[in-house]
């Protein structure tokens, strides 16, 4: 099989994208994780483009173990910036499993995208049992095996722990991530952030995502962490989240709805042969 796709990415979260809309590629779920095996093309998730009438396309997002997910936000940035030169189009509606996310078009290449509002009741995360989602008291340790015990549960499109630390140096991500990723309160899995707060306006942020492993960014974490600050009075209504390649900025309007803006790459295009 010979798929014509595109990589692009935010900030180093990066995606194999598939248009479609024209001729349909109907991928295995071994196909989609060989895509995505760094030691073939490699990415953080596969994104399929298709027609929808309701937006200008509808997206379906899956992670590298396979396994679909419902909300991507820096890969909903990139789409929007791929089907935005095609339109010619600076505000680009694209469908999710989260919901119709519209996206605007800024100057050199930024892109800002509404995520829409946070949900933090228990059964909307989910949990698998009735508990405070502003702190689950979810233990974890650092690197001196002191214990930590804390975690603030949102679902932005889909479910993340935030761990609010001192220094965010002292844990390790790699460690911590797939243990909290499969802890039984969360039966849909989740994303695990370790976040350290420099002041009311910067977080910094280390992201272990559900299904697909350590990453250099998330879109979805960067708007849980900004939502949980805010939440706990850590932050402002307008916040950047730092990952390793630079900052996503996210703000909150009067409704409480959540825009997320960053950079997004160059579009290139790749043959795939399977």
């Amino acid at each position: 099989m010979d798929i014509k796709a595109f990589k692009m990415d935010g900030l180093g979260n990066d995606f194999v994208i598939i248009d479609n809309r024209q001729k349909i590629t109907n991928l295995t779920k071994e196909q989609i994780i060989k895509i995505c095996n760094r030691n073939f093309i490699g990415c953080d998730q596969l994104i399929l483009i298709e027609t929808d009438k309701s937006a200008d396309a509808s997206l379906k997002f899956y992670n590298s173990d396979g396994g679909e997910s419902g909300a991507c936000g820096n890969g909903t940035r990139c789409v929007a910036g791929l089907i935005s030169k095609e339109l010619n189009n600076k505000s680009v509606i694209l469908k999710t499993l989260s919901g119709n996310l519209k996206s605007e078009i800024l100057e050199n290449k930024i892109v800002t995208t509404e995520i829409g509002k946070a949900r933090i009741e228990w059964n909307e995360i989910p949990l698998s049992k009735k508990l405070d989602t502003k702190n689950l008291n979810i233990k974890i340790n650092d690197k001196n095996n002191k214990e930590y015990f804390g975690g603030t549960a949102v679902n932005v499109g889909n479910p993340h722990i935030i761990f609010f630390v001192n220094e965010i140096d002292n844990f390790d991500i790699k460690e911590i991530g797939p243990n909290i990723e499969k802890h039984k309160i969360f039966p849909e899995k989740c994303n695990v952030t370790i976040a350290q707060v420099i002041n009311k306006n910067l977080i910094k942020v280390k992201v272990w995502e559900r299904g697909a492993g350590l990453t250099k960014a998330c879109g979805t974490a960067a708007c849980a962490t900004a939502f949980a600050g805010k939440l706990k009075n850590l932050t402002n209504d307008k916040t950047d989240i730092e990952f390793e390649n630079g900052k996503l900025t996210i703000s909150f309007d009067e409704k409480d709805s959540i825009h997320m803006k960053g950079p997004i790459s160059d579009i290139r295009e790749i043959d795939i042969k399977l």
